[in-house]
């Protein structure tokens, strides 16, 4: 296990790297299609003048080599808030080093900070490596659940029905 990385807050700074990261697990997940994000916007949203999502790096010397971006949720049922992992991603060449297991750890930690009720996250079905990760540190992947997504015209048409 490689113990010389470090996890820190993502900083303006850190946004082409993490736009260069998101690129690559696009393309890692047979999504690059749907990247069709830029730069700009993602250090608006979370940097500029209301911030809509965090995030987190991960740095061996000066290479960024992961990160993860998150959240706030709420849980009704708890009435206490959460946080929801949108994405994590270490590249291929520094995995099963212990770089994906400390990130997780490092946003438990700061679940526990925060006072949320919940960590959650989605993974793909076909990811059988991720999911046999993410049951090995206690996550449960809950079979009963599947996300809805409303996007593009779809979302257009929501808008309007009523």
């Amino acid at each position: 296990m490689n113990s010389d990385f470090t996890i820190r807050q993502a900083n303006v700074a850190d946004v082409p790297q993490i736009f260069s990261l998101i690129k690559a697990l696009a393309e890692y997940e047979k999504l690059s299609h749907q990247a069709t994000g830029t730069v700009e916007q993602l250090q608006e949203h979370l940097f500029g003048s209301r911030i809509y999502a965090e995030a987190i790096i991960t740095e061996i010397g000066n290479e960024t080599v992961g990160f993860a971006l998150f959240i706030p949720n709420y849980s009704t049922f708890l009435t206490k808030p959460g946080i929801y992992l949108e994405d994590l991603f270490v590249l291929p060449e520094y995995r099963r080093q212990g770089i994906g297991k400390a990130m997780l750890s490092y946003l438990g930690r700061l679940a526990v900070e925060r006072d949320a009720g919940r960590l959650e996250w989605s993974v793909l079905d076909w990811n059988e490596s991720a999911i046999a990760f993410y049951q090995s540190i206690g996550a449960k992947v809950l079979p009963d659940w599947r996300i809805c997504r409303v996007t593009d015209n779809a979302l257009e048409a929501l808008a309007t029905i009523y």
